[in-house]
């Protein structure tokens, strides 16, 4: 624990494998963002960390008067080389399975909880003072912070892969969201794959919430998504033991706290379709879809995807739902017309460190653009 000052904010780095034994204030912290994150919610987490983050930490930041409580937390990990060199950088914590990368910080104090995190940046040995920050939402109250404080400080700052993923944003009108962001011939057609779905046997919607029905309800995912591409990619959690207990871990934690839910699209007694969507404070993130390929003509998962974000805008405590999908995305782009705009931020903590900041920035924006140029070359070659 540090602090530079008289008025300063009390300030830790601490491995992410310590971190258990503060899970009820990491929680309440959880639980009082400004900006809910439900991959750092300790649930998720520490049931990924062994997987994807063994060598995490996280800079916390403490409120200054008693009783002591979490007001900040910004998961990051130490990479000592990147580009093939020695440059060492502080990475936010970012992996496969969670596509978020906006810190907890507690509702209405962003400008301090950012300072105090870049203090402790600045000044703490072991930590480097280059940061790349992946998954930040753009519009939020912590990048408009961020943005402020590094311009204030005077520190060099680049943002690098600006996207935009499908988000619903229903406002108001719930009751009408599909009625106004699909067009009368798109849901005539969904009605009409519906009832050829129906006409071949029994179809129904199943919807998990409760723990033991979640325990019941996953395997009918995992196996669906084995049985589909994830299968023949060999990237089916299924086919490898960590990840499956990973997921399976993930979402028992959450359930236990009413933050998760499993839909299951059944027809003629057995599960087509299967989502798992995941809740933190006010927004849902639609986590994982899989659905079987023989009925691939009756748009399973469009099918299950509308009946989810119908279930979701039931729900009056959510005012907004993550798709976590790719830009562009082929089916939840049709269905969800807002968009959450994300980008990955670069800064120096130091203003010495301008040289280095301007390295690693360059650097970045190569591999980048050489990472995109072979994506294009693999498509290419993939349609010969």
């Amino acid at each position: 624990m540090s602090v530079a000052s008289d008025g300063e904010l009390p300030t830790e780095w601490r491995p992410l494998a310590g971190m258990a034994r503060a899970s009820h204030l990491w929680r309440e912290l959880a639980a009082g963002a400004g900006e809910p994150n439900v991959f750092y919610e300790p649930a998720f987490a520490l049931a990924a960390r062994p997987l994807h983050g063994h060598d995490a930490g996280a800079v916390l930041v403490w409120s200054r008067d008693p009783p002591r409580h979490l007001i900040g937390m910004f998961p990051a990990r130490i990479e000592e080389r990147r580009f093939g060199l020695k440059l060492p950088l502080l990475v936010g914590w970012t992996h496969p399975f969670g596509p978020l990368g906006t810190p907890l910080i507690e509702r209405g104090a962003a400008e301090r909880v950012v300072g105090a995190f870049l203090d402790h940046v600045a000044r703490d040995r072991e930590l480097p003072k280059l940061v790349l920050l992946p998954y930040v939402e753009e519009g939020g109250e912590f990048a408009g912070a961020l943005r402020q404080e590094v311009a204030r400080r005077g520190l060099r700052f680049g943002a690098f892969g600006r996207h935009r993923r499908a988000m619903l944003v229903p406002g108001d009108d719930r009751a009408t969201y599909f009625e106004r962001a699909l067009g009368a011939k798109r849901r005539k057609e969904l009605g009409r794959l519906w009832r050829r779905l129906s006409e071949a046997g029994p179809v129904s919607i199943d919807v998990a919430r409760a723990p033991s029905t979640i325990a019941e309800a996953m395997p009918d995912f995992l196996a669906l998504e084995a049985s589909g591409w994830k299968g023949r990619a060999h990237t089916a959690a299924m086919q490898d033991a960590q990840v499956e207990i990973f997921m399976r871990d993930a979402v028992r934690e959450l359930a236990a706290e009413g933050k998760a839910r499993v839909m299951r699209l059944v027809h003629d007694g057995r599960t087509i379709a299967a989502a798992i969507a995941l809740i933190s404070g006010d927004t849902a993130w639609f986590w994982k879809i899989a659905y079987d390929e023989a009925h691939a003509r009756a748009s399973p998962g469009v099918q299950l995807a509308l009946h989810l974000s119908r279930a979701l805008l039931a729900e009056p405590a959510i005012a907004r739902v993550d798709s976590c999908a790719t830009p562009d995305h082929s089916m939840i782009d049709h269905l969800w017309r807002e968009r959450l705009s994300l980008a990955d931020y670069m800064f120096a903590v130091k203003p010495q460190a301008a040289g280095i900041f301007m390295l690693a920035r360059g650097l970045e924006a190569v591999a980048r653009r050489a990472r995109v140029s072979a994506r294009i070359l693999r498509g290419a070659i993939g349609r010969r």
